[in-house]
Order: C-alpha cells, then structure tokens, then sequence
C-alpha cells in the first residue's frame, strides 16, 4: 500500500496527507494500534494531552521499524493550560510523556475566547518552534477570526488549522479563509463519528467504486486538499482507512457529497467557550 503523500507546509516542513488519529484510543491500546498503523503505511499519528495517550504513542514511534525522522508526531496544550508560562510546563510534560526530544507539531487545541489567553499560549509556541524544541506550530478549532488576532498581535500564522470537517460540515469558509493564507486545513472527524456513513448517496458512490463508503469521504477529504486523521480501533480498519489512493472521484461524486452539507457539527463551536 502506498504512503500517504506528503504536503508542504508554509514553514518549509511537510506533513503526511492522511494521518492516524488516537482521540478516544484507551491508553492501554495506544502503542499497539498506533505500531499497526505505521505497519500499514502510516508515518501521521495525531495525539493530545487530552487523549490521555501520549506515552503509548510515544512507546509506539520508539518501537517503530522505521526511522524516527520518517515518523510525524502531533500533540496539543489543552484548555486548562493556556497562557505564556503554562504552555511552557505544558510543553515539557507533553514532551516527558512522548519521551521525544523534539516534537513535529504542537496545537492549540481550542482558543477558548471566554478565557482570552489564547494569544498567550501562541506567544510560547512560537518560542518553543524559535528554540527548535517542536519545528512546527499550528492552532486547533480556530475560526478565521481567531487567526487573524494572533497573526495581527504577533505577525505569526500558524502552518495548520485542525477543524472539524466532514460532508456535512465542509467548512467553506475555513478552507478558503486557510488556503489564501497558506494554512493548510487538517479535518478531525472526517466521518462525521462515522455518523454520515449511512448516507444512501455514499452507499451508491461506494457501490461504484468498489470501495467502502469510510474510503469514498476520505478521499473526498483528499480530493479537497484537506489534511485528514481518521480514527479506527481493529487493525483491518486501519488498513481499509489509508488506502484511498488508487482510485479518484469524479465531478459528478464530489456533487452528490457537495449536497450532503447539512451544517451540522458533531462537536462544539469554538466560539460558544
């Protein structure tokens, strides 16, 4: 199966297109399905203090049979540690808990506007990037506006804005917003928590392609020029997930998904924090 591609983010640094997210993965199964996940071709795994995996993840890219530079480590500072001095110690629990000496990617995992430190937390991730401690910084659920005040108040944008994205929350704005501002978006729940994949339309589209309807959105997602970190928990889906290469959908396909579009989240709006 091939590697995912790699993409180039505005720091100079690329990121692997399709990536292995470990939210809700158990601590007690994070090394094992992130190692099957890089034994399937995976070189993307997608943690967060939240998750409550990072050292079996970081166990996982220490036992991996690849190099450690092949492998792309994403971790995020979480609410309760926003502010200049807090990211900072967050930072290094993070890192105590990978066991890794310089980390790929560090988000903002929300930018809690009720608590309005956000711009705070973005100052210590750009001296942890400046000290060479992560080579990468980027925000979590951030909307246009979020961005602007930290690229205004510091002159720095962050590579990646990870957001929920799926059929039926396409985020038009974000992605346009992103792209001319050479921020690449990264889609958290891809599936919509697998909830679209009862849709009859990606029924019919996976029918056609010989192809499950989990393959068809992810290569949606691909398609789109979205960064994309589907969850699985068996081995089997792990595998199934990455494979989304050899095929391509047509414009007639990405019509039928355009109409899914419901405006419906999963999860919550950054701006109701």
């Amino acid at each position: 199966m091939p590697l995912a591609p790699l993409v180039s983010m505005h720091d100079g640094h690329r990121i692997p297109q399709l990536g292995y997210g470990l939210y809700k993965v158990p601590a007690d199964d994070a090394e094992r399905l992130a190692l099957a996940a890089v034994a399937a071709g995976y070189r993307h795994l997608d943690t967060a203090t939240l998750y409550g995996n990072e050292e079996g993840v970081g166990r996982a890219v220490r036992r991996a049979p690849v190099p450690r530079d092949e492998l792309f480590v994403t971790t995020k500072v979480w609410n309760d540690d926003h502010g200049f001095d807090e990211t900072l110690r967050a930072f290094d629990a993070s890192m105590g808990r990978l066991g890794l000496d310089v980390l790929d990617l560090y988000l903002i995992h929300w930018p809690v506007p009720s608590q309005d430190r956000y711009v705070d937390t973005w100052r210590a991730l750009i001296r942890l990037r400046d000290e060479g401690r992560v080579r990468s910084i980027g925000v979590s659920n951030f909307h246009p506006h979020h961005i602007e005040r930290l690229v205004d108040e510091t002159g720095v944008a962050p590579v990646i804005d990870q957001v929920e994205l799926h059929p039926w929350l396409p985020q038009h704005a974000v992605r346009t917003f992103d792209t001319e501002r050479g921020i690449l978006t990264e889609a958290w729940s891809p599936l919509a928590r697998g909830r679209v994949l009862g849709d009859p339309t990606l029924d019919r589209l996976a029918a056609k392609h010989g192809r499950t309807p989990a393959q068809i959105v992810l290569r949606w997602h691909v398609q789109l020029g979205n960064v994309v970190i589907p969850k699985a928990s068996s081995p089997e889906r792990i595998r199934e997930n990455l494979d989304v290469f050899g095929f391509a959908l047509d414009a007639d396909d990405l019509g039928a998904i355009a109409a899914l579009e419901t405006g419906h989240r999963t999860g919550r709006d950054p701006d109701l924090d």
